[in-house]
């Protein structure tokens, strides 16, 4: 499955680097291609020489040879990686990459690849432990990197604990098995529906939610991801939507259920994650309403229900997913518009859990299939909730 693949081997400062030359080796058996970039203290626990030995390629420390003058271009280095391991990371890297800090090639190359990216942490307990590390890891993960987390036993301090570096043939594992659930939706079309809808009063004001189309994105790149042909509409948003997608903005109601009404009949699976207006402005102001009264009515009328409209166009074999925001008697309310609306399965949201809501990175979900099962899951940054998504979507198949 490696055959052939260019592989970025980051190797950070830790005494688990010397298990970098196991890790290697198999690589190389996999008839991978492998090029070593090492961080100026990796050195000190395993040579280059050792890693370039194996790899039959120079290894790269820094970002020019100062005796050739020669540049180690980072950004050709990116392009042409098909995936980036880095093992062992140590917590100095992870905290570098998670706040884009580049001072070294490594962080360079890492933030100019387009590749999927592992990293294997390697640290002591508590620094494995310490809040600061742990942010870094939620945060690198809602970029949608790997995480391929690091084992229990003793570790160099003396201490017994998490955070020693995953066996070379367990990493290799993980990442093998990545790469062969990375095509689970190959052939199929899918359509995510993202963010809020601004409905206009007049040229400058709008009504609209807390929507940060976080949700809808991270959905939109796990199906990618796992070779689905995605269209994504997606409403106003400072969210970029995943490379390779079919990307398509609207900003009112009417333009998104436009956009759907034209892709629907097209889609395998239809996810619909947008928050939509259920009510719009009567009659827009063609300029700007001036400030001239202590009070002002605005007259609203309910927008196009766009999920039941879906609904009942939808053909035996398309999949489609609604999502409920509910702050009260969640489940019966979820239930009855996975009715009425013909869904597939219902993705319920609530405002009460702490952490999960519009503009975090987290979410906390109970899906509800037409069973009447229901299928809690923990807090998890809404890009493992789109794989929960996606994994109980695979299930309908």
């Amino acid at each position: 499955m490696l055959k052939n693949k260019n592989i970025i081997l980051g190797v950070c400062g830790s005494i688990a680097a010397y298990k970098a030359a196991l890790l290697l080796r198999l690589l190389i058996k996999a008839e991978a291609n492998v090029q070593v970039i090492m961080t100026r203290d990796a050195v000190n626990f395993i040579t280059p020489l050792t890693l370039s030995t194996l790899s039959k390629r120079p290894v790269l420390t820094d970002y020019f040879d100062t005796k050739t003058g020669e540049w180690n271009n980072h950004v050709e280095l990116g392009l042409w990686a098909d995936l980036i391991l880095v093992a062992p990371a140590s917590a100095n890297s992870l905290a570098k990459f998670a706040s884009g800090i580049c001072d070294n090639l490594l962080s360079a190359v890492y933030l100019s690849a387009r590749c999927p990216v592992y990293f294997a942490p390697a640290m002591d307990l508590d620094m494995w432990a310490h809040p600061a590390t742990q942010t870094n890891i939620e945060r690198l993960k809602s970029y949608g990197n790997h995480l391929i987390q690091p084992g229990s036993g003793e570790l160099a301090s003396g201490l017994i604990g998490e955070g020693r570096l995953a066996e070379p043939y367990e990493i290799l594992e993980a990442i093998l098995n990545t790469q062969s659930n990375q095509q689970q939706f190959k052939g199929k079309k899918v359509l995510v529906t993202a963010g809020p809808t601004h409905e206009a009063i007049d040229p400058v004001r709008f009504i609209g939610n807390h929507s940060s189309g976080k949700m809808g994105i991270a959905i939109a790149r796990v199906f990618h991801t796992l070779g689905a042909d995605v269209t994504l509409i997606s409403g106003p948003t400072s969210e970029h939507a995943p490379e390779g997608v079919n990307l398509i903005k609207i900003t009112s109601a009417q333009e998104l259920l436009n956009a759907c009404l034209d892709n629907f009949p097209h889609a395998d699976i239809t996810i619909m994650s947008a928050a939509v207006a259920d009510y719009r402005p009567k009659v827009v102001a063609e300029e700007k309403i001036k400030k001239n009264t202590d009070s002002m009515t605005i007259e609203l009328e309910k927008t196009t229900d766009i999920l039941k409209t879906l609904g009942s166009k939808k053909k035996e074999k398309q999949i489609l997913v609604g999502f409920a925001l509910e702050t009260h008697n969640e489940i019966e309310n979820a239930k009855d518009k996975l009715e009425k609306k013909n869904l597939d399965f219902i993705v319920l949201n609530s405002l009460q859990d702490e952490g999960a809501g519009f503009a975090g990175n987290q979410n906390k979900i109970t899906i509800i299939n037409r069973a009447g099962e229901h299928f809690q899951f923990k807090l998890k940054s809404k890009l493992e909730v789109a794989q929960d998504i996606a994994q109980h979507t695979l299930t309908l198949l």
